[in-house]
């Protein structure tokens, strides 16, 4: 795919009907959707060849679905109403938009058409493509809270039932048929992809947007002594040009600002207390935000910038590949989650229940970091990791490596944090678990919290007792008794419940989480088809956004939360929708 990056190579003036700005799943989609109706497309991204595809190549490669045959043969019962029921009770939309009306009206319109795509056309319209699926459908954010209504309106948050459904091949092999699908457009003559391409301004005439001015940064060669070949790792910003592109319309799909800490600081919603100077990046370094401001000096609105969806279970990596790079635990429910000086989060906020509501208590305590206190039979049985990277046997369809997961033992990943991280503190005893946990805090410059060693033990000492009854009364303790009752979990994610301090399970093991960011809920605010709009409510002519540019759909499709598996699938949904409306009107 690659271009020359020399401004003498480049053709001067009108070279395309559509621009698309970013060169991830979002603007794949929509480019690819563009070719497959005639239309010659340029597509732009800063980064060099090697990070093509974006963002979505290192995911998990999990897709929100509803209904699929993967949740029948699981014995999961669900349906487009369920789905939506959950995801209004998450979203929390503000009052009026199931009219059509206030700051939420386009994004509750494409949630509402998003839940529809993933109850119908999103698998089989994948599925032509060759994409599969690992047919153990995990459960994920499932919220835990009092279901009721307050004036027809669902409360709280949640999946009633399992949604996440990982590919197989994770986030490369969703990529995989919108890369082969661009370089065909590319032979055809109908795709011209140019890296090293960082846009700084929209032009517009009369009104209209009418074309890109972009910097042309040095070339940055493979690294191959750089992991997965230099792609992900931060690229140089040095200009040795410029370039001026006309289209009849420009698509910006360049994701969020969540490598962008300082943005994501300034605009945390203070309400929710604030997001520590020490955080983990889950997500390049490349995903800036800048191209927002780009799009908003042009005239474009940007709403709900407060909304964000970063993780408060991040690990520092091992092996970084972009600056601060962290990992998530995807966590069984089993593990006590401890804030920075040893109490108990409240219910239900226990892990992999609401990402976003402990990432508030976090965050509105004032800390940087909270902590998991498992043993080792736990975090054998219910640690994942996030990331293409973490799971070799998914991304690499590989069978033998996969079968590890329902022996004994860690899956070969984690059992190398579990090995090298030094966030992975072992012990005997939960007061020397506190020791250690204190000791790593105060080599930590301005981190704060202290862990009592004898409340450590006590709070353990409990747990234990309700575990030990056969029963229980304890929120968490009820809640992974009650996980065993779906089989995936019962075979592959959640312990056998058992005291933590059970001699054979151990050592004790406490991981330290830091708050690792990810997602910009808010972008830029959008019409039904992906028209980006002014803050008055009309149409800026010539200008579309797809993807987390987008709010995933309308300026914020999610509203306040996610139900997860619903990243990939938005910038899938608005790549398509926006793609085939603007063939359409182009």
């Amino acid at each position: 795919m690659s271009a020359d990056a020399s401004p003498a190579a480049q053709p001067a003036g009108p070279s395309a009907e559509v621009i698309v700005v970013g060169a991830g799943l979002a603007g794949l989609v929509a480019a690819t959707e563009l070719t497959a109706a005639g239309r010659r497309v340029v597509l732009l991204d800063q980064e060099p060849e090697a990070s093509f595809g974006g963002q979505a190549w290192w995911s998990f490669g999990g897709l929100f679905l509803v209904g699929s045959p993967e949740q029948r043969a699981m014995g999961v019962h669900d349906s487009p109403e369920l789905a939506w029921s959950d995801w209004l009770g998450s979203a929390q939309f503000a009052p009026g938009a199931e009219r059509g009306e206030g700051p939420d009206r386009h994004g509750y319109a494409w949630a509402h058409r998003f839940v529809e795509f993933a109850a119908g056309d999103l698998r089989s319209w994948l599925h032509a493509k060759g994409v599969r699926w690992f047919p153990l459908v995990q459960w994920a954010e499932r919220g835990g809270y009092t279901v009721g209504h307050e004036g027809g309106a669902p409360l709280e948050h949640g999946n009633t039932v399992p949604r996440f459904h990982v590919t197989w091949g994770t986030g490369p092999g969703i990529l995989a048929p919108f890369v082969t699908a661009a370089r065909a457009a590319r032979d055809a003559g109908l795709l011209d992809v140019r890296f090293r391409r960082r846009v700084t301004e929209l032009v517009t005439t009369d009104g209209r947007v009418t074309g890109v001015r972009a910097e042309v940064l040095a070339d940055a060669p493979p690294d191959p002594a750089h992991p997965f070949a230099g792609r992900g790792a931060p690229s140089n910003r040095d200009v040795v040009g410029t370039e001026e592109i006309s289209a009849g319309a420009v698509v910006i799909a360049t994701g969020g600002i969540g490598a962008n800490h300082d943005l994501a600081r300034k605009h945390w919603d203070p309400a929710a207390g604030t997001l520590p100077e020490r955080m983990l990046s889950g997500v390049p370094d490349s995903t800036d935000g800048l191209m927002l401001d780009v799009a908003a000096d042009a005239g474009a609105a940007v709403v709900h910038s407060d909304r964000m969806w970063h993780y408060p279970e991040g690990i520092a990596n091992h092996s970084p590949v972009w600056t601060d790079h962290g990992i998530r635990i995807l966590p069984g429910p089993s593990s006590l989650w401890l804030d920075a000086d040893g109490h108990r989060l409240p219910a239900p906020l226990f892990p992999g229940f609401d990402a976003l509501g402990a990432l508030q208590h976090v965050t509105g305590r004032g800390d940087d970091h909270s902590w998991f206190v498992l043993n080792k039979a736990i975090m054998e049985s219910e640690f994942a990791l996030s990331g293409s990277e973490q799971n070799p046997d998914l991304t690499g369809k590989n069978l033998g490596l996969l079968a590890q997961r329902v022996l004994p033992g860690a899956v070969g990943p984690v059992a190398r944090f579990a090995a090298e991280s030094p966030e992975f503190l072992w012990a005997d005893s939960p007061a020397e678990l506190a020791g250690k946990m204190n000791a790593l805090v105060d080599a930590t410059p301005g981190s704060t919290g202290h862990v009592d060693p004898a409340e450590l033990a006590a709070v353990v000492a409990a747990r234990d007792a309700q575990v030990a009854s056969g029963l229980g009364k304890d929120p968490q303790v009820v809640a992974t008794r009650a996980a065993r009752d779906y089989r995936v979990d019962k075979l592959i994610r959640v312990a056998r419940p058992r005291p933590l301090t059970t001699p054979k399970d151990g050592p004790l093991l406490a991981v330290r989480l830091s708050v690792l960011t990810r997602k910009t809920l808010g972008g830029l605010w959008c019409d039904p088809s992906g028209r980006v709009l002014r803050a008055d409510g009309s149409v800026l002519n010539g200008l579309w956004a797809v993807g987390e540019a987008s709010g995933f759909g309308g300026g914020g499709v999610h509203g306040h939360r996610a139900l997860e598996g619903t990243f990939l699938g938005g910038c899938l949904h608005t790549g398509r929708v926006t793609g085939r409306a603007l063939a359409a009107d182009a």
